[in-house]
């Protein structure tokens, strides 16, 4: 298992882990490849897992600034094909990001999980993250 920087040549297997693995059901392959023309590479960072020519699992971080806080490193998703799940998978991916803010100088990770994601939430405690409080998100389609 390999865990590399995702390329322009992830995008629809990115699309379709999005789609079946990260609750996305409309996200397609030319969006993938819109949003990772975009990328901020000061800023952010996108990891894949691959075992050989498949990928299987992604994780996207990025530097979150705030004037209250310390600077984070904000996972913004992180997700694994189901039939890699249980592998250690997550787990590289999620070390991957948190050496990336290391090199950065950053001292905290920060993830949102829905409260429906049980296993998920099982895995970041298992990973050292300690629940801080509960949110709702709030949503204005503009």
């Amino acid at each position: 298992m390999e865990i590399r920087k995702a390329e322009f040549k992830d995008a629809e297997k990115l699309a379709e882990i999005f789609r079946n693995d990260l609750g996305e059901p409309d996200c397609t392959k030319e969006l993938v490849l819109k949003k990772m023309q975009l990328l901020d590479d000061c800023r952010e960072c996108v990891f894949v897992a691959a075992d050989g020519d498949t990928v299987c699992g992604v994780i996207h971080a990025e530097i979150y600034n705030v004037l209250y806080f310390e600077p984070m490193c904000n996972i913004l998703g992180l997700a694994v094909c189901a039939s890699y799940r249980r592998m250690g998978v997550g787990k590289k991916l999620f070390l991957a990001a948190e050496n990336w803010a290391k090199e950065r100088n950053i001292k905290f990770m920060r993830i949102n999980s829905g409260e429906t994601r049980k296993e998920a939430h099982q895995f970041y405690r298992k990973m050292g993250c300690n629940k801080e409080k509960l949110q709702l998100r709030f949503l204005k389609e503009l």
